[in-house]
């Protein structure tokens, strides 16, 4: 590989077999350069350099990895896409298959309708398995993460595991990687009567189950504060289980709300944090940010440049994006994305690189939604390389002077959960 002052990236692109090869090297001081490589599913090509792995428990994973909220089926009857199912191919051709979905996470047809549960889990263990069996042994295994909902009706121990019992068939697997409760007990309709008493610690408990049963092999926790988290650490380890995660909203425009302590405090227990939201729906990306960003976009694949977003959330992006005087001071974050553009500019990386790298520079797992082959490509290219201590520095100025932190679009908030009867908020304070 040709080395450069800072780090390159070399593509190269083979008709005869599809392959893609994305090389991605950083200089760090007087440590040796790592490598990424982007594989074609076809298995053809392999990596060169071990892969920017980390621990997340007992499971070695990729830097980042696969989040699919907004998976869906192309079939109102089959759980099928093209597009997911190569996605899920070639991130298990090039050792980077960890992927994050959860129980309710369904079809956008029948989930708008409450109906859907368990879809994605059973699309991304179908896909995975196809991936598998095409494509033999890889270096490292897959590794699927799902989630655990808290509903006033699911009341014990018991239910948890039900939970957890149910996922595992939809996933396919004997063992599930990482199970995670999805939230804090906020759910309470029948508040204004008196009764919301917290059910945290009957799902704590419930976690403990599945490991000790052995359905899982790691347990985890969602949208959790510096309290909740170590109050839910103590609680297990008297059950003998590690917690092994907690996944929160983090990205470069959202560490207030008590988001960057509670990365901090993770850090400190050694529970390593899930950054869901790391571009900020898109905002770190410059998919809105128009005009500093016309030239930028230019000839870049569709998926990367055009948003699918409801009108209610392009309304909000567009206004964190230019301003709109009120809320947010005209320009919005177009200064954080003029520096950005500086440093990806310098280092031949695109801004969604500088976003997820500086995640994982911040001790964190960034988990950006993907959709396309494209988007995962550009998703990986954030690995085998770090930005400088100055670099991170300059990103957290140019965010803190903007005077104010990304809380969501639309029905998608960061604080808050649309739960049916209403919108029920919580901090991780």
């Amino acid at each position: 590989m040709k080395k450069q002052s800072m780090n390159a990236i070399t593509m190269k692109r083979s008709l005869a077999t599809r392959s893609i090869i994305l090389v991605v090297a950083c200089v760090l001081g007087h440590k040796k350069s790592d490598a990424y490589v982007v594989s074609s599913p076809s298995g053809i090509d392999t990596p060169t350099a071990a892969p920017d792995t980390t621990q997340l428990g007992t499971l070695e994973v990729p830097h980042v990895g696969i989040g699919t909220i907004s998976w869906s089926s192309n079939d109102l009857f089959n759980l099928e896409n093209k597009d997911l199912e190569n996605v899920v191919a070639t991130a298990h051709a090039s050792d980077a298959a960890f992927f994050d979905t959860a129980e309710r996470y369904g079809s956008h047809m029948k989930t708008a309708l409450g109906l859907g549960y368990g879809d994605t889990e059973k699309m991304t263990g179908k896909f995975v398995q196809r991936a598998k069996l095409s494509q033999g042994p890889r270096t490292m295994e897959p590794v699927i993460a799902t989630k655990f909902t808290p509903i006033p009706w699911r009341t014990t121990a018991q239910s948890v595991v039900d939970a957890c019992e149910q996922s595992r068939k939809n996933l396919g697997v004997e063992q599930i990687d990482l199970y995670q409760i999805h939230m804090p007990d906020i759910v309470h309709p029948l508040r204004f009567l008196g009764k919301d008493a917290s059910k945290d610690e009957i799902y704590w408990d419930g976690l403990a189950e599945c490991y000790h049963q052995g359905l899982v092999k790691n347990v985890g926790v969602c949208n959790y504060g510096p309290t909740l988290v170590e109050k839910c650490q103590e609680a297990l380890a008297k059950r003998g289980v590690p917690l092994a995660s907690n996944q929160i909203a983090y990205s470069l425009l959202g560490r207030h709300n008590g988001a960057q302590e509670t990365v901090d405090k993770c850090n400190d227990l050694g529970v390593k944090v899930l950054a869901c939201y790391p571009f900020a729906m898109g905002l770190l990306t410059g998919k809105y940010s128009k005009d500093i960003t016309r030239a930028y976009k230019e000839g870049r694949d569709l998926s990367l440049t055009e948003a699918k977003k409801t009108t209610l959330e392009l309304q909000d992006l567009a206004k964190y994006a230019d301003g709109d005087g009120l809320e947010i001071p005209i320009g919005g974050i177009n200064p954080l994305i003029t520096t950005m553009l500086s440093i990806a500019e310098k280092r031949d990386k695109t801004l969604a690189q500088v976003a997820l790298n500086f995640v994982i520079c911040k001790g964190a797992i960034p988990i950006p939604g993907c959709r396309t082959v494209a988007q995962l490509e550009e998703n990986l290219g954030a690995l085998g390389w770090r930005l400088s201590e100055t670099e991170v520095k300059m990103l957290e100025l140019e965010a803190e002077k903007l005077g104010f932190g990304f809380d969501g679009a639309g029905f998608k908030r960061t604080g808050e959960k649309f739960v049916g009867y209403g919108i029920e908020k919580f901090r991780l304070e």
